[in-house]
């Protein structure tokens, strides 16, 4: 199946079973999933190296009632497409301290498996070069899905790249690196990962497979918290004044084309803040969190029970998904984020994360106001635009409508 072009801009958030068709161990604690797509289903999940999918399931909870688990991962292999019009999404899967789902998955996820799997979103690309592939509109990249599994056949710009990641913020950056230095035979990246120790590395054969593909224009700098390195540079944590180091010796930092940084919120921002105090501008910064590491703000709430007394003071919420309209009330002490009140009258409503880093929820305030606590997905533009993460936004005024379609 093809998506027309003209549906890219405005691809929705949905979700098909697709059957895990491999389950591959990369650490102690961490496991690659590979999904295989049918050709019927293959125009759902062309995708650009960067973006990430959501996996959706229902688990028990510790009172033994399922109940609907979403959690996002990023697709960490370039695309492909099969000679039969089928192809392939590979996530991977880090167990995390408390993760129930990363816990379950590590321990018994095993080929055969049936997931449901949400179509590919996010914005975490490259937008350097000429290519269609690296042009947004109103946040949503705007693509030929065609072409998207093929590489090699869009038109890039050489450039020069910078990727710092940590633990499985590497997902990503493997499906850029590798498209990326198979793009054009003029691009160099420069990749700093660090880890706690080499046990910890993922994607440790794929990267040394890269380098030794790309000896001249990958260079890879694996830096280690908890294990002595020969190069006193690459032992201990990254820092600002490691980090400053690195820019200044290691990496060429001052002719660099895009910078792409992912992992955990306080890493991202040190990184962002060294950029930014270094002049570099931030439309060449991407950026993407697995979550924002912070204790003191929960992940979101998918659909929390909020008890409606029309005779108290309520914000009025006016929504469109799909062309339908509906209207919800939502008590103003509640302090209920759009999503949430959203959510109690359609389920459909699209969320992944919940807590304001993936982008999925979000919409365009055509009337009212709203307060957004937090936004980690969305550009400066959109927000000018008038657009707002649902799951972090709350009424400040009687009346919101927001549109899911605009």
């Amino acid at each position: 199946m093809t998506v027309p072009a003209d549906a890219a801009a405005r691809r929705r958030a949905s979700f098909h079973e697709l059957a895990v068709s491999q389950v591959r161990r990369l650490t102690e604690d961490a496991i690659e999933v590979t999904f295989a797509v049918p050709g019927e289903l293959a125009g759902y999940y062309d995708y650009l190296p960067g973006q990430y999918v959501a996996l959706r399931m229902h688990m028990p909870g510790a009172d033994g009632v399922e109940r609907e688990v979403r959690r996002s991962y990023s697709i960490c292999a370039a695309p492909v497409e099969f000679d039969d019009g089928s192809s392939e999404i590979k996530v991977a899967i880090k167990r995390d301290i408390g993760g129930e789902f990363s816990t379950w998955a590590n321990a018994e996820l095993a080929a055969g498996a049936v997931m449901e799997v949400m179509s590919p979103m996010g914005a975490f690309i490259s937008k350097h070069g000429k290519g269609e592939q690296s042009n947004a509109v109103d946040g949503q990249v705007e693509n030929v899905l065609n072409s998207m599994n093929h590489p090699e056949d869009m038109a890039r710009d050489a450039g020069s790249y910078v990727a710092i990641a940590a633990g499985s913020g590497i997902t990503p950056v493997m499906a850029l690196a590798k498209s990326l230095l198979a793009g054009n035979p003029g691009t160099r990246l420069d990749l700093v990962y660090a880890n706690k120790a080499t046990m910890d590395v993922m994607f440790l054969e794929e990267l040394a497979d890269l380098k030794d593909k790309y000896p001249q224009r990958f260079a890879l700098h694996h830096v280690l918290s908890r294990e002595q390195r020969i190069a006193p540079l690459m032992s201990g944590r990254l820092d600002a004044e490691k980090l400053e180091t690195l820019l200044g010796t290691a990496i060429h930092a001052d002719d660099i084309d895009e910078w792409f940084l992912c992992g955990p919120f306080e890493l991202v921002q040190l990184c962002r803040d060294v950029l930014a105090a270094r002049g570099v501008p931030k439309d060449r910064v991407r950026f993407e969190l697995f979550t924002t590491g912070r204790p003191d703000r929960p992940e979101g709430q998918a659909g929390r029970p909020i008890i409606v007394d029309e005779a108290e003071e309520n914000y009025k919420i006016t929504f469109t998904l799909d062309g339908l309209t509906a209207d919800v009330l939502s008590p103003t002490h509640a302090r209920e984020s759009v999503l949430n009140a959203a959510l109690r009258v359609r389920p459909d409503v699209p969320f992944a994360c919940a807590g304001g880093v993936c982008g999925t929820c979000r919409a365009k305030v055509v009337s009212g106001s709203v307060e957004m606590e937090e936004n980690y997905a969305l550009e400066p533009d959109e927000v000018d635009a008038g657009y707002v993460l649902t799951c972090q936004s709350r009424p400040t005024t009687d009346a919101v409508t927001v549109d899911y379609d605009g």
